[in-house]
C-alpha cells in the first residue's frame, strides 16, 4: 500500500511541474531555451503636445523594465521580441471644476501605441493602445520635479501593462 502511494505522489508531482515549466517568479511565461533577446525600438513622441525627453525616458523604462524582470538581453537589431511604437498622446483636461469654474483637479494622460513582435511565435504578436493618468490638484503647476513624478508613475503602470500583455499573458 505504501508503494502505490509513493507512485501516486510522484505522478501528482511530475504532473504539477509539467504544468509549471516556464514559470518564473515575475510572471513571465518565457521559454529561454528558445527566446535569449529583445529589442526595444526607440518610441517616437508623436503626441499634439511634445514634452522634451519622454520618448527617450518612455524607451529607457521599458528596457531596463524587461531587463530586471528577466533573463533576457538587450540587443538593438533581430531580438527575438521586438517592441516599437510611438507616444500617441500626452495631454492635460481638467476633471473637476471649482464653483468659479477653475479647475479644482486636472488629468496628465499619456497613451503608447505598442506593436510586440515575437520571432518564435507569430500567434503573440500584438498592437495595442495603452494609456494611464495622473491627476494632481489645479492649482499646482505640473513642472521640474512635479512633473518627473507624474510621468515616472504613468511610465511605470504603462511599462508593467506591456510586460504583462506580451510575456505574462495576463
Amino acid at each position: 500500500m505504501n508503494y502505490i502511494k509513493h507512485i501516486f505522489a510522484v505522478l501528482l508531482t511530475s504532473l504539477l511541474l509539467q504544468g509549471c515549466k516556464f514559470y518564473s517568479f515575475t510572471g513571465a511565461d518565457i521559454d529561454y531555451s528558445e527566446i535569449k533577446t529583445f529589442q526595444v525600438s526607440y518610441f517616437q513622441n508623436n503626441a499634439a503636445i511634445v514634452e522634451p525627453g519622454i520618448a527617450r525616458n518612455f524607451t529607457q523604462e521599458l528596457q531596463d523594465l524587461l531587463l530586471n524582470q528577466t533573463s533576457l538581453d538587450l540587443v538593438t537589431t533581430n531580438g527575438n521580441l521586438v517592441y516599437e511604437g510611438e507616444i500617441t498622446e500626452y495631454y492635460i483636461a481638467p476633471i473637476t471644476a471649482t464653483s468659479q469654474s477653475t479647475a479644482a483637479q486636472n488629468r496628465l494622460t499619456i497613451s503608447v501605441n505598442v506593436r510586440f513582435y515575437n520571432t518564435k511565435d507569430e500567434e503573440k504578436d500584438f498592437e495595442q493602445r495603452f494609456s494611464f493618468y495622473y491627476d494632481y490638484a489645479g492649482g499646482t503647476q505640473l513642472t521640474g520635479s512635479a512633473l518627473d513624478d507624474a510621468v515616472a508613475i504613468i511610465f511605470e503602470r504603462i511599462t508593467q501593462d506591456i510586460f504583462n500583455k506580451s510575456l505574462a499573458n495576463w
